[in-house]
């Protein structure tokens, strides 16, 4: 057994099913201690994170991921236990093989070997572990960047490792994110009986032409990075219930996937005008989730390039689509960030599983990465 694979399934027995860790970083802090990290444990609120360093100079490369996982779902509807690593046919199942404890102990494996070829590397190489990536994210990665920026303490080349990749390991990387940002908004009627709609008012039909102009809308062409902006709800909810009250209000929640062409102060005012012209009572109330951000070409993204092709013999595509990820809080520190892991096929589903050849395969892919950033 391949000391990545041990690796993967040591953490994947951790039911660390977000906002929890359940002794992973203990587990990944222990081994990065032995080969000469410093560890600095950092807790905001319910999240456990952790910032680990090697080298006090020159540029600093972090390895980010989260040792939280989504819930498993139904347990019976699993061909075997989410938190009891068994591999099937060349495949390991469990809750976070692919999302992301695979990427994490690729990581660690391939710092290892690389600290035992290289004990005197140029450079830094660091971690950034939270608990708090699958929830809210509101007191993991996004907190120790604060803490990072208070000290003045700069990440110069960051890879997250979510699984990005589509049909082998290493076809896609992504080098951005779209933006992300969230609508809540309450449109205010009156409630009355249904026989009597001329002494009451319907947020539902209130609501009902807004949304059709809000679907119908370009709001960007996007650019040769990043797709169109997208508009999506995700809820929409009204009535008591029963059958003869008009309600007396409607909920809706949206969300915007927006592109570098536009920005988040522009898409709410156009939804702001549109609400106002209509002339109801209304309440909105708006959530960033994170900037758009695209890492150009230089010298972390050709490395990674060069990595990917040196270990597997094909190109990798550079690519800016899916969700969001925690690199939308290390990008806007000035670094260079890139998103590279194993297959995301089976993420966040029933029987999430990852190939065991890929986590070996990654696990080189980032030693070379190291050696093409700090060995001259």
């Amino acid at each position: 057994m391949s000391a990545t694979l041990k690796l993967t399934e040591d953490l994947i027995r951790r039911n660390s099913v977000t906002p929890e860790d359940k002794g992973c970083q203990k587990l990944l802090a222990d081994r990065l201690s032995a080969i000469g990290f410093e560890i600095e444990h950092l807790r905001f609120g319910d999240t456990d994170n952790f910032w680990a360093r090697r080298g006090t100079t020159g540029s600093v490369f972090a390895f980010a991921g989260h040792t939280d996982v989504v819930p498993t779902g139904p347990v019976e509807n699993w061909q075997s236990d989410p938190f009891t690593p068994e591999i099937r046919n060349g495949l390991l199942y469990g809750r976070g093989t692919a999302d992301m404890k695979g990427s994490i102990a690729a990581m660690v494996t391939a710092c290892e070997r690389f600290v035992a070829e290289h004990p005197d590397h140029n450079g830094s190489i660091a971690f950034l572990i939270t608990s708090d990536e699958e929830g809210p994210a509101t007191g993991g990665t996004v907190k120790v960047i604060e803490t990072l920026e208070a000290r003045n303490e700069k990440i110069d080349w960051c890879l997250v490792g979510e699984p990005s990749s589509t049909s082998k390991v290493g076809d896609i990387v992504k080098n951005g994110r779209r933006g992300s940002l969230n609508g809540y908004l309450t449109v205010k009627g009156k409630q009355g009986h249904i026989a009597y709609p001329h002494l009451a008012e319907n947020p539902i039909h209130l609501m009902a032409p807004v949304l059709a102009e809000l679907c119908a809308l370009e709001w960007d062409q996007g650019n040769e990075d990043f797709p169109p902006t997208s508009f999506q709800v995700s809820n929409l909810n009204s009535g008591t219930g029963v059958t003869n009250v008009i309600p007396g209000d409607a909920d809706m929640i949206f969300n915007f996937r927006y592109s570098t062409e536009s920005t988040h102060e522009q898409l709410q005012q156009t939804v702001v005008a549109l609400l106002d012209k209509h002339g109801f009572d209304y309440n909105l109330r708006w959530e960033l989730s994170g900037k758009p951000f695209r890492t150009a070409s230089g010298v972390l993204v050709d490395s990674v390039k060069t990595a990917i092709h040196a270990v597997t013999g094909y190109e990798t595509e550079l690519s800016t689509s899916g969700g969001t990820s925690d690199g939308r809080f290390i990008a806007p520190t000035g670094a260079q960030v890139v998103e590279l892991g194993p297959l995301n096929a089976t993420i966040h589903q029933v029987d999430e599983c990852v190939s065991v050849a890929d986590l070996d395969t990654l696990s080189d892919i980032y030693q070379t990465l190291l050696q093409h950033l700090f060995v001259k």
